[in-house]
């Protein structure tokens, strides 16, 4: 890394800033780790956090009750809890970009842009925990959500969603990569293309070994880095560091940047705003493309899948709360704090994602650099596991099993998805090759990822919620809608751009903006409408006949009692659905009117929004922390007493090997197009 050019110093404010026309991360200069360190982080490391999960789910094969057979593999047992569930969820939704476009976008935008990437990234898992209630309610033995599609719609429903299914994964993927692979070469000087092979083979190990259960465990130990490091860069930039150090300083600097670089359309020009107007375009991409990532990503199901069924509604609404914290708390920090200096970042750099890499370099140098790219490699393999998992799954009772070898057996479904685990850590390798030799930036992906797969998330969402929903009004309003957003969003950016179409035409707000809306909206009129035109009355009851592959007691809701009971999730559901809904009005409609009063903050507004994001942090981390310990105290006490943990239910499977022979859906079920 070199700074040649740019010198630190203080202005007319008396503020530290850096000064002079330079770059941060300029080309030909000196690195701020060692290329060495950068390759121990991407093997050694990757090593290192292979060999922990592995050897945590032998020890809990020996002490605890997991099996060895396939509905274990593709479903962790159905027995995990909520401290663990909320891990899942903050996990595999802290990707690159939640590290590092919220931190760009605070430092384009202000307070606004980590506010506006938290609320807007935040609802859906709140809303997804409807889902997730359902899914015990309704199907229990399933294992991916494109069964329910295959058992509701038949077919050809089947095949579109599959599609969709795959692409998403593909998306999620790409963007986790190259977010990683662009900061391990600005900070370690690491070939990106190397890079972006060894940050998805790092995770093989655990993936194809522990199946599902060893992606859970090892999300949580990735989130406590990625905690853990926040906590770190926040007490720096809020508390210690000499050239920060606290709110005020923080205020008084951002406002002392403000009359340098006003920001274009926010009130005054003002960082210390939610008068924004990128702000908020952005925020509406944001919503909209991630009920995309959410809705339409396998791994979202199978965390609830796996979880127990009084740990789904617990496990998402505490999941998303405390993933609040990830982007809101550090882009406050990271992207904030760089503003404040004024770091000499280029456009382009900023869309790669180094702005945190920036200020953690100057905030603890080397110390710095290293703590940013473990706590991004944490991120990155956290979800990169969850995706291996989810495509091998689909694979395997998506298209092998229904499609292929209707008779297959556990032994065979295992072998298959651990083949695609490494099979798709290749396959993503190679994709974010293509697109880093495209010049395509991570933050250009994420503002795309909405046009592609937003049409299909009314449908999906319907298949487990609305009876009436037709396999007709899926597939159509799916297809149709598709090309739709996309001519929209490209003869939008060629209005605006008198017909020039490029990554940089293209990936402005108003083309975006547009797709997206397209994408989501008009599906989902359009998905209705069929609906009532040619509806279907389709009977839940009838979800309940999607196979088990090897008998597993925990997919059958009436051996559960208490909170686990069908009863108890029948007066969940309304809870959770209330719960939802009214912490999304909160976040998107309620929190930002409050703001908007306040105008451009003065210092002690500033330090209350502050407070909140440092309080909420806190918390988070804590929770994220500790609850899964506290959870498994009961296995740590059997041990020590020299006993085995009892498995989550006794009951007398009613889901057996015999079900194999019912992989051919009934016919009731098979409502063609």
């Amino acid at each position: 890394m070199s700074t040649s050019g740019c010198k630190l110093a203080t202005n007319l404010f008396n503020f530290p800033q850096y000064e002079g026309k330079c770059s941060f991360f300029e080309h030909g200069g000196s690195t701020a780790l060692p290329q060495g360190l950068g390759w121990f982080i991407l093997v050694g490391l990757g090593a290192i956090f292979a060999l922990v999960p592995t050897f945590l789910i032998w020890f809990e094969r020996r002490y605890g009750s997991a099996s060895k057979d396939s509905e274990n593999f593709s479903t962790a047992g159905r027995s995990i809890k909520a401290g663990l569930t909320a891990c899942d969820i903050v996990a595999k939704w802290t990707w690159a970009a939640t590290l590092l476009q919220s931190s760009n976008v605070a430092f384009k935008f202000g307070i606004s842009g980590p506010f506006w990437y938290a609320a807007g990234a935040t609802v859906q898992v709140l809303l997804f925990a409807v889902l997730a209630v359902e899914i015990k309610r309704k199907a229990p033995t399933i294992h991916t959500f494109l069964e329910i599609i295959r058992c509701r719609w038949g077919t050809t429903a089947h095949i579109i969603f599959t599609v969709y299914g795959f692409l998403t994964n593909i998306i999620v993927t790409a963007m986790l990569i190259l977010g990683g692979a662009a900061v391990m070469e600005a900070l370690s000087g690491v070939s990106v293309y190397a890079a972006s092979f060894l940050i998805p083979a790092g995770v093989v190990i655990y993936t194809a070994v522990g199946g599902l259960k060893g992606t859970v465990v090892a999300e949580w130990l990735n989130v406590c880095v990625i905690y853990l490091a926040l906590l770190i860069f926040m007490f720096q930039v809020y508390a210690t560091h000499k050239d920060l150090g606290s709110i005020a300083k923080v205020y008084q600097s951002l406002r002392a940047v403000e009359v340098v670089h006003p920001v274009a359309d926010n009130m005054g020009g003002s960082y210390v705003t939610m008068f924004s107007k990128s702000g908020i375009i952005f925020g509406i991409i944001n919503i909209i493309g991630n009920f995309g990532t959410v809705f339409v990503d396998q791994s979202y199901w199978q965390g609830a899948i796996a979880a127990k069924p009084s740990a789904t509604y617990r496990g998402y609404l505490l999941g998303g709360l405390c993933w609040f914290a990830i982007p809101f708390t550090f882009a406050t920090t990271m992207g904030l704090g760089a503003r404040a200096l004024d770091l000499p970042l280029t456009i382009d750099e900023a869309n790669q994602g180094l702005v945190p890499a920036a200020l953690a370099v100057h905030l603890m140098g080397k110390g710095g650099a290293f703590l940013m790219t473990f706590q991004l490699f944490m991120a990155v393999t956290a979800t990169a596991c969850a995706e291996q998992m989810a495509v091998a799954t689909i694979v395997a009772y998506d298209i092998y099993k229904p499609y292929i070898n209707r008779n297959a057996n556990g032994r065979k479904m295992i072998i298959l998805q651990r083949i695609m685990v490494v099979v798709y850590a290749i396959i993503s390798g190679v994709v974010s090759v293509i697109l880093l030799k495209l010049n395509v930036s991570l933050g250009w992906v994420y503002l795309f990822m909405g046009i592609v797969i937003g049409s299909a998330v009314f449908p999906i969402a319907a298949s487990l919620t609305w009876s009436k929903c037709s396999a007709t009004a899926a597939c159509i309003s799916a297809i149709v809608t598709t090309p739709l957003a996309i001519m929209t969003w490209l003869i939008t950016a060629a209005k605006l751009n008198d017909g020039k179409l490029n990554l940089d035409t293209t990936g402005q707000q108003y083309p975006m903006l547009a797709g997206n809306l397209v994408a989501l909206v008009f599906s989902m009129i359009l998905c209705i409408i069929l609906s009532y035109i040619s509806p279907q009355d389709f009977d839940w009851a009838e979800l309940r006949n999607i196979p088990v592959i090897e008998s597993d007691p925990n997919s059958d809701p009436n051996s559960f009692e208490g909170e686990d009971s069908p009863e108890a999730l029948n007066h969940v559901i309304r809870f959770t659905w209330a719960t939802g809904g009214s912490l999304t009005l909160l976040l998107l409609i309620l929190w930002p009117l409050l703001a908007l009063p306040a105008k451009v903050f003065s210092q002690s507004y500033f330090t209350l929004w502050v407070m909140v994001a440092l309080v909420w942090g806190i918390v988070a981390s804590a929770v994220c922390i500790m609850l899964p310990v506290i959870e498994a105290s009961d296995m740590v006490v059997a041990v020590l007493r020299g006993r085995r943990v009892s498995s989550l239910s006794n009951s007398t499977p009613q889901h057996s090997k015999e079900n194999t022979s019912h992989i051919g859906l009934p016919t009731s079920t098979q409502a063609r197009v």
